[in-house]
């Protein structure tokens, strides 16, 4: 060891950044024009599931998939977290969950956020696994997941009238 002091710290910046841009490709492209048009898309795979958000290819078998489906704004939360402090940029400025929604007719579930009362509110909409909810829609919509303002649940979280926005 030595008993000389530490230099002054060096420092340099440092920008990190991506500078290229991906297409989207036939299938993720419709899902992105789906939701600036209020629809969900997902895909049938070769087995005959449904998956949301629909992939280029199936994840069983590799082969190339095609058949985009239609799914309505309406799904079941299967897992959930909740986000006691949202961070900056994040889906909503207050708290809330994020949730894995299973949309009706879809074999997989889609990651998004859900507003909705903490899971000891006692309120019968509060994030909980089997909370039935529904999209709620940016105003601005512009082809990106963001369409999706977020999940909410739907009247009394059962599954009776709707909260689509």
């Amino acid at each position: 060891m030595s008993d000389v002091q530490n230099p002054a710290v060096l420092s340099a910046p440092l920008v990190v950044e991506f500078p290229f841009t991906r297409s989207t490709g036939p299938v993720v492209g419709a899902f992105l024009t789906g939701l600036r048009e209020r629809v969900v898309l997902g895909i049938r795979g070769s087995d005959g599931r449904v998956l949301c958000p629909p992939a280029e290819y199936d994840p069983v078998t590799a082969a190339e998939l095609d058949q985009l489906v239609a799914l309505p704004g309406t799904g079941t939360v299967t897992t959930w977290a909740w986000n006691e402090r949202p961070r900056p940029y994040q889906p909503l400025d207050r708290p809330f969950a994020w949730a894995l929604v299973r949309l009706d007719g879809a074999d997989t579930a889609l990651l998004h956020a859900l507003d909705a009362p903490p899971p000891d509110s006692g309120d019968p909409r509060a994030v909980r696994t089997g909370l039935r909810v529904a999209v709620r829609w940016a105003d601005r919509r512009t082809g990106a997941i963001t369409d999706i303002a977020c999940f909410e649940p739907l009247a009394d979280g059962s599954g009776s009238a709707g909260g689509e926005r």
